[in-house]
């Protein structure tokens, strides 16, 4: 399976979050084949309730360890096909934070609908970063077999119906089925769509909308004007702000030809490096101090 995509990126095929969970998962497959005795890894870092007071960091721990070396190259192929988009679109720390939180809802699925067996792999959280694909970028396609083209959406709705019709057979099964964790495949999903839907869960497209670019003056830094979430059309409002802008700027009289050039804004540093934080962390991420500097660009802009 390769994909599609409809506009070229300029950042790296594999991003550092994603590099770093390929990683740590080959390398604890490694561990199972050569250093550790065969089942003692996946007994050690593997879920199961039964030895959930003696092993409870096995609740996050569980998602680094496989069942076999295709269970893991599903996993790691599907995690680098999609996340290092998603990653990029985010942050390393919130991609990270994602797949964790996706990883967690799979235990939670297994934990109330199966609680019984070892549960181990990505799967949950890997299918969580592709539901996020999917939601951002719903009409890229992916080549199944390299061969047949597939839109992101379809290819989701597929892996959704599959895991909810095997996970209820399996549910019928005497003695746990296949061994498939299809539930925790379901919590995986079922978080992630969650998290996407929740107001906290900013994004960097999120965040361009919310800080609209002004003008440039000549040798003055950019300058964003935070605000909240429109209820007309945000499109509109972004080409209002624009408009605003160049009317404010063509207002301002013409700076006499001389050789000194004009003096920055006082707080422009001090502007960028919030501008630089926010970009990182997000608007919570904000003190009060910060809070009141964009406050105070805002509204000087506006008078202006």
């Amino acid at each position: 399976m390769s994909y599609k995509i409809a506009d070229e990126q300029d950042h790296p095929r594999i991003t550092p979050a994603v590099q770093w969970l390929i990683g740590i998962n080959v390398l604890v497959f490694f561990l199972q084949l050569t250093v550790v005795p065969a089942g003692a890894m996946a007994r050690a870092l593997g879920f199961q309730l039964s030895d959930l007071e003696g092993s409870w960091w096995s609740i996050f721990t569980y998602m680094f360890v496989h069942a076999g070396f295709w269970h893991l190259a599903v996993n790691m192929y599907t995690l680098w096909l999609f996340g290092p988009r998603v990653e990029h679109h985010w942050s390393g720390w919130g991609f990270s934070r994602f797949y964790v939180w996706c990883g967690l809802g799979g235990w939670l699925f297994h934990l109330v609908f199966d609680r019984g067996g070892l549960l181990m792999g990505a799967s949950a959280a890997v299918l969580g970063v592709m539901l996020a694909y999917a939601m951002r970028w719903p009409d890229d396609e992916v080549y199944l077999f390299g061969i047949v083209p597939v839109k992101v959406r379809w290819l989701v709705a597929f892996v959704i119906v599959a895991n909810l019709l095997s996970g209820m057979a399996a549910m019928n099964v005497v003695g746990g089925g296949s061994g498939v964790a299809y539930l925790a495949h379901l919590g995986g999903l079922a978080f992630a769509w969650l998290y996407l839907r929740t107001p906290s869960a900013q994004s960097i497209d999120r965040l361009r909308q919310r800080i609209s670019q002004v003008p440039d003056m000549q040798d003055e830094p950019p300058r964003a004007i935070p605000r909240s979430l429109p209820r007309r059309e945000r499109g509109q409002e972004v080409d209002e702000i624009v408009a605003k802008s160049k009317a404010a700027l063509a207002k301002r009289p013409a700076s006499p030809a001389v050789s000194q050039r004009p003096a920055r804004e006082p707080r422009s540093e001090e502007l960028n490096s919030v501008l630089d934080k926010i970009s990182e962390h997000g608007l919570e991420s904000l003190t009060a101090d910060e809070r009141l500097l964009l406050e105070e660009m805002s509204r000087k802009l506006r008078d202006s």
